[in-house]
């Protein structure tokens, strides 16, 4: 919670100001009933209309007051808590971005969509209730005992003596209601995940007749959302009728001592009327009290979920970052910051010295990973020359993507290293590393924006570049074809184009900012083999400079290009230009094979 309260300190003479007005409005409404217990005993035994008026107007007074003051405090309470969501939930969308792949499959993409919504919702409720009822609840309560004491010591005593028990009961009530709130938000992840996935796939759901089967599974994980809502529920509204009787047995006793009171002369009736006035106000601020604790137990629980996202330390750290042991054992392959350092100086002075460019452009040198402690890719290592080119084939979950991803450095090698230039990449900025890429990933997005913007996606390129990589990616004759042209507006995830159409829009991305790196991703696999063969020819010819990775299924995607990289379970079991391999690689030779001669 100290976290995301930090957010509320620029608003903080606001909330001063908001406080201050809510003070006098709820002051304000705390003189009414000693104003009416005034005019009771002492202004109507004087029987002047006049005088009774005059209290009258007073109170009138008092009360357009208090409610001026109070919705003027609650709307500013409702900015300070607007602003200071927008801000959190600035922040979280920002961290989210940052997160690595590892701290991605961690949290899970349905867990922060919950937090990024549920749980800044929470919060928004809390920071706005505690500025209108945790200001006025404590001080009608505080404040109308004082008051109550002055009127009525004997009944306030009577009144205090219940207090303790309410405030037993909030405390219990609310230590286990945390709990139970933070097991709730982890169900409600679970839901998101599921409805996630059905609305994703639903045209898969339906063409397979799953809908029945679907159904049933959103409705256990439904029931179980709603056991722990109940469960939670149900604990938490225990305060209610607890306190309600704990403060109606204290109301009864307030009538029936009064009664006597009043009977035996110690007391006026003016004063009962306003103590009653006063426990009914104050009854009101301690129910207001146990809303404010229930809400306080949701914003609790969701608040540490925003904080473990927000103070996630980054593990993708480059070498600069680096200053402690303790920093280097959370990245791999690092013995020393001076040992990478060293080596790529060295290497730079080399190439200097030899007024060479180092010998690849992009370098594995022995890599390992593992997404899990079951390794995953096992000792790759080749290089590509700039403007060369390397096409990656094997089975599904052979490792191809996965190769990508710590290029890109989406992950950490756990072993060995990999540099572009000769320079290690986890030494590189990675904004700065990324924006040498362009790329179609495997499942790659489409927005619902223009076609143009799609293409452009945020860079803002001239019209004219933008319509050369169409051209390049075999998707200008479509674009030509469609409705206002660059300006046609894509349905959500491009439902409204072809499977083909989509890839080359991709494809036209990836090359639209004439990317130092070029990575295609399965980006051809819904193109008819023309289609395919021309956008391979149009990439060779227009982007010479270009080093370029394509992983694919066909062979004829990647039969022309320098070298092809052949995995097999993490593994590579051949490395080499195509009639190399047809002679050296049996895996290469029989996919080859199955494709081509079938």
């Amino acid at each position: 919670m100290k976290t995301v309260l930090k957010y509320l300190k620029p608003y903080t003479l606001r909330m001063a100001l908001g406080f201050t007005i809510k003070v006098l409005g709820t002051f304000m409404d705390l003189g009414l009933p000693w104003v009416l217990a005034y005019i009771i005993d002492d202004v109507i035994p004087y029987k002047k209309v006049s005088l009774i008026l005059w209290w009258g107007l007073a109170m009138i007074l008092l009360s357009i007051g208090a409610r001026s003051f109070n919705i003027t405090a609650n709307r500013m309470a409702a900015r300070v808590a607007r602003n200071t969501t927008e801000r959190l939930r600035h922040d979280l969308f920002e961290k989210i971005l940052n997160l690595s792949g590892t701290q991605l499959d961690h949290f899970t993409i349905p867990s922060l969509e919950s937090r990024m919504t549920t749980d800044t919702y929470n919060i928004h409720n809390m920071i706005g209730l505690m500025q209108r009822l945790g200001v006025r609840a404590p001080i009608i309560l505080i404040g109308g005992i004082i008051i109550t004491s002055t009127l009525e010591p004997v009944l306030t005593l009577v009144l205090v003596a219940v207090l303790p028990f309410l405030g037993v009961v909030v405390y219990l009530v609310s230590k286990k209601g945390i709990p139970l709130y933070l097991d709730l938000q982890r169900t409600v992840d679970k839901m998101v995940r599921v409805v996630r996935e059905n609305i994703t796939g639903v045209r898969v759901i339906k063409a397979l007749s799953k809908t029945a089967s679907e159904k049933q599974r959103f409705s256990r994980i439904n029931d179980e959302v709603v056991g722990k809502e109940q469960t939670a529920g149900i604990t938490m509204a225990v305060t209610n009728p607890i306190m309600n009787l704990l403060l109606n047995l204290g109301l009864t006793l307030v009538v029936v001592v009064g009664a006597f009171r009043v009977n035996s002369g110690a007391s006026e009736p003016g004063k009962i009327v306003a103590f009653l006035s006063y426990f009914t106000i104050m009854l009101q601020a301690v129910m207001a009290i146990t809303r404010i604790f229930i809400v306080f137990s949701k914003a609790s629980a969701s608040a540490s979920r925003i904080t473990e996202v927000l103070e996630t330390e980054e593990d993708l750290k480059t070498v600069e970052d680096l200053k402690t042991e303790e920093d280097l054992k959370t990245v791999a392959d690092l013995k020393t910051v001076e040992d990478i350092k060293t080596a790529d100086k060295l290497k730079v002075k080399a190439a200097q010295d030899s007024n060479e460019k180092p010998e690849y452009h992009i370098a594995f040198e022995h890599v390992d990973f593992s997404y899990t402690n079951e390794p995953c890719i096992l000792d790759i290592n080749f290089g590509i020359k700039k403007g060369g080119s390397l096409g990656i084939i094997g089975s599904t979950g052979a490792g191809k993507t996965t190769l990508i991803n710590l290029l890109m450095r989406f992950y950490d090698v756990t072993e060995g290293r990999i540099t572009i230039d000769g320079k290690d990449i986890k030494s590189m900025d990675k904004q700065d590393l990324r924006k040498r890429f362009g790329v179609v990933f495997q499942n790659d997005v489409l927005f619902a924006d223009k076609v143009y913007e799609n293409i452009s996606i945020g860079r803002e390129l001239p019209i004219e570049q933008v319509s050369q990589s169409a051209e390049h990616a075999q998707a200008a004759a479509f674009i030509e074809e469609l409705d206002n042209h660059l300006d046609f507006k894509l349905a959500i995830k491009g439902s409204n184009l072809s499977g083909g159409q989509k890839q080359r829009l991709l494809v036209a991305r990836a090359l639209a900012g004439r990317p130092e790196i070029l990575i295609l991703d399965d980006s051809s696999s819904a193109l008819d083999y023309k289609t395919d063969s021309l956008l391979r020819n149009a990439i060779r010819e227009n982007y010479k400079d270009t080093t370029t990775i394509v992983i694919a299924q066909r062979i004829s995607s990647v039969m022309k290009l320098d070298h092809i990289l052949v995995l097999e379970e993490g593994s590579m079991v051949g490395y080499g230009p195509h009639e190399e391999l047809l002679e050296q690689c049996e895996v290469y030779k029989e996919i080859y094979q199955s494709q081509m001669l079938a």
